[in-house]
């Protein structure tokens, strides 16, 4: 017997055996993906939808002929599970896993890659079989060269990729859609600190308003990407939840780490800004402002900046309008740049505080605030001369403006310490260049 026929027929075996003792975890319970346990996993839980997966693997058709291996590489194969960027397999058999988990998988093709299969290695129509990697740590009476899948670790979704909401899904959600700002939804919630609940309720509001009801911004921004039905888990952190303020009426401390679980029951989205006529704009525009001041005044910023996000989107591409209503829009944007600018320098987002600095000053270029704002912003990213440009032209409009006037020493006195501090790290830099060219 040639050593190819020996692989192949030990791989039949090895297919056979698993076949027989596999356990069909397929949902349709058609013994289209069969596992085998290896080595039980080290904690309880296992991945959920969406969740991003670590494995190591080595494939192998039914004939016992590798074609390919995460070990081969020395590197993990990471991919999110429940998305499909995998084969159905992977999805069905990883999420019935444990971290530190070691499993056989036995594949049909229907399951892998069809009837197309994957030139130049896997023929169509192949059953694929999956194994550990390491020799002589099989289960007794199977080949070494048996195939199986490691779950190294799994972690979830990072969703605006800041570490600030992490989601994991329960269950995954139907249909393509998913609600906008604005969108009134319904959802029932279920909120956790410190491992105690401190909040249950089924409650329908405005994406953007949660806070309205008690519900942090997270929960509102997580819902823009859930879809009719899903429910799953917020891990939120302190700038997604109840900031540094925390929230006395439920005992929680300022900066607290907050878990949710959610269930988008039903949505109905808002008007496009296509689907709104300039009259509409104007008039919602109106409503958002007064809304937005009201959560500045509450110190609710991240709310305040979807507010006044609303008129930019509605207004800033808007094109054709007479006279009064182009009147009517540019004092709506201007009122929407100065204020999302405030906005933002309480959030300590300084760059995106110049930018609406920036569009305002495009409105109305020798506008007080606009000019004074973008200084401020600009100080504290340590762009002392830009600042201090920005001070002298608001004392130029209002040479009255005491707090520019003060603004402007505090630049000349900054750029004068920045200045010093530069000469001594070059004095010290070039002392120890002459040391080293005398030695």
């Amino acid at each position: 017997m040639t050593t190819d026929e020996a692989t192949k027929s030990e791989g039949e075996v090895q297919a056979a055996a698993l076949a027989e003792c596999g356990e069909d975890i397929t949902p349709a319970g058609d013994r289209g993906v069969l596992k085998v346990i290896k080595r039980p996993g080290s904690e309880d839980e296992s991945p959920m939808i969406g969740d991003k997966v670590y494995v190591h693997y080595k494939g192998k058709l039914a004939n016992g002929k590798k074609f390919d291996s995460s070990r081969d590489r020395n590197e993990p194969f990471v991919f999110s599970l429940g998305k499909g960027q995998v084969i159905k397999a992977w999805d069905i058999g990883v999420a019935t896993m444990k971290k530190g988990e070691i499993c056989y998988l036995l594949c049909k093709p229907d399951y892998a890659y069809g009837s197309a299969g994957s030139a130049p290695k896997i023929p169509s129509n192949a059953t694929l079989l999956f194994e550990a990697s390491r020799a002589g740590e099989l289960t007794r009476g199977w080949a070494h060269s048996l195939l199986a899948v490691e779950l190294l670790d799994f972690k979830g979704e990072d969703l605006f990729e800041d570490g600030g909401i992490i989601r994991r899904i329960k269950r995954k959600g139907e249909g393509y859609s998913n609600p906008n700002e604005g969108a009134t939804v319904e959802i029932h919630l279920e909120g956790f600190y410190g491992g105690t609940r401190f909040d249950c309720k089924d409650v329908k509001f405005v994406v953007g308003e949660g806070e309205d009801h008690d519900i942090p911004i997270g929960i509102d921004k997580a819902l823009e990407k859930m879809q009719r039905g899903e429910h799953c888990v917020l891990y939120l952190g302190p700038r997604y939840g109840f900031g540094e303020a925390g929230k006395p009426k439920f005992g929680i401390l300022g900066n607290a780490e907050l878990v949710y679980e959610v269930t988008l029951k039903s949505f109905e989205k808002a008007k496009e800004s296509w689907e709104m006529d300039t009259k509409e704009k104007l008039e919602q525009a109106a409503i958002v402002k007064e809304k937005g001041t009201m959560y500045f005044k509450e110190g609710k910023y991240l709310q305040a900046v979807i507010q006044y996000g609303k008129i930019v989107s509605w207004l800033e591409m808007e094109y054709g309008l007479s006279e009064k209503e182009s009147k009517a829009s540019d004092s709506f944007l201007l009122a929407a740049f100065l204020n999302l600018a405030m906005c933002y320098l309480k959030l300590r987002e300084y760059t995106k505080a110049v930018e609406c600095c920036d569009k305002a000053l495009g409105l109305d270029q020798d506008n007080e605030k606009g000019l004074y704002r973008r200084g401020e912003a600009r100080l504290l990213m340590n762009e002392f001369e830009l600042a201090k440009c920005d001070f002298q032209k608001v004392l130029e409009v209002n040479p009255q403006n005491k707090a520019a006037k003060s603004q402007i020493s505090v630049c000349q006195k900054k750029t004068k310490e920045h200045n010093e501090r530069d000469r001594r790290i070059y004095a010290n830099m070039f002392a120890k260049f002459a040391e080293r060219d005398a030695k």
